[in-house]
Parts: C-alpha cells; structure tokens; sequence
C-alpha cells in the first residue's frame, strides 16, 4: 500500500512508550507533565497542528461562510423570513439523521488514528472498509425513515405559531435532502479516515468543491437564472444534494488512487469481501456512546428549538439566523479540534500520553486566542452580518442583544471543542454523552423555559439558556479532561 502524501508529525519518529514509561508518566505531577520530552521543541507540536488544522479550519470556515451564503439567498425570497423558518424546521429532524453518521464516523476516526499511531497501516485499510459496510446501511435506513416521516417531523418542529405554508416548504425541503442523505454519508465516513491519519488536505479540497456548486445551484435554482426554473427552497435543497455527489465522487476517487494512505473501493464489497467482526466491535465501541450522546444533544436542541417556535415567526426567523451565524464560531473550533482528535488519537496509539497531553495544551491555546479575536467581531459587527439575511427592522432590532452574547461566549465555549475533540480521539465518548446529557438536554430546556415562559424574557431568554449550558459543558469537559482517566482507554 503507497503512504505517498502522508502528513508526517513528531510522532513518526518519537519512540515508543513501554510499560516502564507509563507506569513513570502516572506518577509524575501536574506540573512535571507540563514539561516536554527532551529533544521536543514546542514550535515543532505547533507545526504539526498547524498542518493537519490549516486545510480543516479553510474547510470549515468555507463551509460556514457557504451554510451562511446558502441562508442568506433563501432569504432573498419574496417571503425570505418564511422561507429561513423553513429550511431551518427541516434541518432539526435531518440532523438527527446526521446524528447517526457522526457516532459512526468518530469511532472510525479513533480507529484509524489508532492505527496510524500503531503503524499498522493494513488495519487502518481495513477499519476504514468496515466502517463503510456499516455506514452504507445505516444511511439507506435513514434516508428511507427521513423520507417517509419527512412532514410529521416537520409539523412537530414548528408548532401552531407556525403556518402551514411554513411546513409545507420545510417538508419539501427535508424529502430533497433525505434522498440524498447516503451520498453525504459515504462521503463523512472517508472523510473520517483521511483525518484520523492526519489528511485533512483532501476534504478540504472535494468539500470547498461541493460547496461552490451548491452555490452555483443555489442561484440557479432559488430565484431561477439562465433559464433555470426558480423552485424556491426546493432549489436549494436540490443544490446542496448535487453538491454532495460531488464530494461523494471525488472522496472516492481519493482513497482509490492509492496515494493518500488507503486504497480501497467501492467495488471491494463484491470482490471477496468478509465482514471483519473485530474491526467492526473497535468502531462501535466508541460509536455508541457518541450516538447516545448525538441523539442526547438532537432530542435537546429539538426541544429547545419549540420554545423559541412559540415566540411567533419574527423571533424564529431571528434566532435562526443568530445560530447561523453562531455556526461560524463553531466551525472554527471543529477545525482545531480535528488535530486534537487526530494527534492525540495517534499518540495513544503509540503509546505516548504524555503526546497527547502536549498537544491537546497547544490546540487549546490556539483556540483560545481564535476564539478572543472572533468575539469582539461578533459582538461588534454581528448587527451587519445579520442584515444580510433579513431587512426586516424587528429582526435586526432583536439580533444586537443576541449577538453581544455570542461575542461574549466565544472564549468560553473553546474548551468544549477542542478538549472535546480529545476526548473523542482516546475513545472517551461515554464522557463526552455525559456532558451533552447535562447541557443539552438539561441545563438548555430547563433555563429557556423558565426565561422565555416564566421571566418571560422573549429571545433574549432563550439565548440566556444557550449561555448557561454553554459554559456548563466547558466546566465540565475542563474537569473530566484533567481527572486524566481518557489516556488510559484502549480501543
């Protein structure tokens, strides 16, 4: 197998840990372990950070810019506030969906990092092999569900403050999408690989491709161009699902060449394939608890999302737009928190905590500083980013307070992310659920209904209890993170 392209680190020459060394590494202090192994430079762990979270955090920040674009023109609708209510009611069921590829694609992740750090390079080939045999009917099953269930789903979500006309959209919406749900996976899933060894390069490549077609398809086909029909949210719909078949087919074509670490096909299913019942327990090992903690974090938002629904359509137009912009900030720190999962996915796998140790600090103080320069800019400048979705003068005039708060919660909500990410790297996912399970759907729900219905606060309540579970799943990943039992997890 060719290991052409792949990202070297410190790692690849680092020795191993031995049983003599770890059992050395328990016994040394906090401060003992701030220290860095001799002949290991801190500018070199920047480096290799730097170098699997630049394609990423392009990535990331791309596909936010382009989530925000794809907004943005479905607001340029005659009825555009209807038109973001909408697509916003149908993504709530969809991501429950989504929820069932992520724990997929993070026990993949953890894998196949593991096995890079092993050097065991076959295996990884095969991890990844295995995760798309599961992957594959896990996304036909959602797919037909999301389709079937596609306007009750829809009708839940938007609640009696909502139109019909609303629902009618966001249904047509979610149908479109959910036909297209297997492509996305197949393509999440080979992402997943590619960046528990340390390739973040080439996602970055075939995703910003998607994204540039979706918007191209996004301006045909919402208002109508060039002689194309204007279907509205349809339009987009379509967009976005023709985008991921780009993706799809270019993710493929990248561990086929055999050039970046694997080389596996499609076609490898129906050429002697066999079910691999050990690779398959190593993914749902760390799968399942980040499926219990996705459907946790759905089931939360979900509920949270019907409180803000029943402040009437000029608030949920509003919120959706500050969590729009909001997602911008998240992808930023998704984008660090690759290299954290990665690394520390790698270091484990080698043997080396205190690795993984080293490199979750830096990815954090990189976050941190990310973060600080991030929210001044929402807080300040949040009031335009918002009036280019909507002119409305209630919409903008309800975002001002919304957005200083987003500002303010940037720095705080880093440690979510990133130590998060390392958390899921050494297979510590049952944490992780945890966490979201006090957060999501315990602090968020109880805070937004005592806010908006008993305080009676409106918008502003509702983005209270976005704060209060924020800074509660900072606390407590910061407090499980550094209790250390994470390095010791075999996977």
């Amino acid at each position: 197998m060719s290991t052409r392209k792949m990202v070297k680190t410190y790692l690849d020459d680092a020795p191993w840990g031995t049983e003599e060394f770890l059992a050395a590494e328990e016994k040394k202090s906090r401060k003992e372990r701030k220290k860095l192994p001799e002949g290991c430079e801190s500018k070199v762990l920047y480096k290799d950070i730097m170098r699997i979270a630049w394609p990423s955090l392009v990535e990331q920040l791309l596909t936010s810019l382009v989530g925000m674009a794809d907004m943005i023109m479905v607001g340029s609708m005659v009825n555009g506030d209807d038109a973001i209510s909408a697509v916003s009611l149908a993504n709530q069921p969809k991501f429950i969906f989504i929820s069932l590829m992520i724990a997929l694609n993070v026990g993949v992740t953890a894998a196949v990092a593991r096995d890079r750090g092993a050097q065991q390079h076959d295996q990884a080939n095969k991890t990844l092999l295995q995760g798309l045999f599961m992957g594959i009917w896990v996304y036909i099953f959602s797919s037909v569900l999301g389709f079937i269930f596609a306007r009750p789903l829809v009708r839940f979500m938007a609640t009696s403050a909502l139109s019909d006309e609303i629902v009618d959209m966001g249904t047509t919406y979610m149908k479109i999408q959910m036909l297209g749900f297997i492509t996305m996976g197949i393509a999440g899933s080979i992402t997943a690989a590619l960046r528990g060894v340390g390739n973040s390069r080439s996602p970055m490549i075939y995703n910003i491709t998607a994204n540039l077609v979706n918007i191209v398809g996004n301006y045909l086909l919402i208002n109508g161009h060039f002689g194309f029909p204007a279907l509205g949210v349809a339009g987009a719909s379509i967009a976005t699902v023709i985008g991921q078949i780009v993706a799809m087919v270019i993710a493929l074509r990248v561990v086929g060449s055999g050039k970046h670490y694997f080389k596996i096909s499609l076609l490898d299913f129906f050429r002697g394939f066999k079910v691999d019942m050990n690779a398959i327990s190593r993914i749902v090992k760390v799968g399942i608890p980040s499926l219990i903690e996705q459907g946790i974090m759905r089931v939360g938002i979900i509920l949270f999302s019907r409180q803000v629904a029943s402040l009437g359509q000029p608030y949920y137009a509003t919120h959706q737009i500050c969590m729009n912009v909001q997602s911008l900030s998240f992808m930023l720190g998704m984008g660090i928190a690759v290299s954290s999962t990665t690394l520390v996915g790698q270091s484990l796998g080698k043997k080396r905590p205190d690795m993984a140790e080293h490199y979750s600090t830096r990815c954090m103080r990189l976050g941190l500083v990310m973060s600080v320069l991030l929210g001044l800019f929402f807080a300040f400048y949040g009031k335009y980013v918002v009036g280019l979705y909507s002119d409305t003068p209630e919409v903008i005039a309800a975002s001002i307070p919304v957005m200083w708060i987003v500002g303010a919660l940037q720095p705080a909500q880093t440690p979510q992310f990133i130590l998060s990410g390392s958390l899921r790297g050494a297979g510590a996912t049952k944490a992780t659920a945890i966490i979201t399970l006090v957060g999501v759907l315990i602090m968020r729900p109880v805070v937004g209904h005592i806010a908006i219905n008993v305080l009676k606060w409106g918008l502003l309540g509702a983005w209270t209890a976005v704060a209060f579970d924020q800074i509660a799943r900072s606390a407590l990943v910061i407090a499980i993170y550094n209790k250390g039992d994470w390095k010791k997890i075999v996977v």
